[in-house]
């Protein structure tokens, strides 16, 4: 099975997919992993601060591996950011039918309650080596996510109220 898992930046994405990998055995790879090799080994003149012109760049890499994980009958978890809206558009049905879709929002309502908290653990899992994000912008982010996988027909995880509550669901069903 291959997990993706998939939100805006500070959603909790590698919080869930190191929890998950606790609790399954399953590895998991960050999207932002490869970015960074990507970006520092040369391939490429985008840099992180690219992120519109970096979903068309990373997605054809990161889907070919979700297939080959999928061929060879592995279990994978992958998160990050650049996931398109319309990623399933580039699967067959076949591969399809061996992913768990997950993408990690956070209401309007929630940021505002807990902006401090969100940047307090922004850290947990992987040390954040640029400035942390504002409220806005992580709201903008946020909707972002929220309408552009909606459109797309996406069950969005929306995180609203108890954030350790919504991940634990999360773990315990599926």
């Amino acid at each position: 099975m291959i997990i993706l898992i998939t939100g805006a930046s500070h959603t909790g994405k590698t919080i869930l997919a190191q929890r998950m990998l606790e609790k399954y055995g399953y590895p998991y790879m960050s999207v932002d992993h490869l970015k960074m090799g990507l970006i520092r080994s040369g391939n490429t003149v985008l840099t992180p601060e690219d992120d519109d012109e970096l979903t068309p760049y990373l997605w054809p890499v990161v889907r070919e591996i979700i297939k080959t994980a999928i061929e060879n009958d592995q279990n994978l978890i992958i998160e990050g950011c650049y996931v398109p809206y319309n990623w399933r558009a580039d699967l067959d049905e076949d591969y399809i039918s061996h992913i768990r879709f997950v993408c990690l929002a956070m209401s309007e309502e929630y940021i505002d309650s807990n902006f401090e908290a969100v940047i307090e653990h922004a850290s947990d899992i992987e040390k954040r080596l640029y400035p942390s994000c504002n409220m806005e912008w992580l709201k903008t982010e946020n909707n972002k996510y929220i309408e552009g996988f909606s459109a797309a027909g996406e069950k969005i995880v929306l995180i609203d109220k108890d954030y350790e509550e919504k991940i634990k669901d999360l773990l315990d069903n599926f």
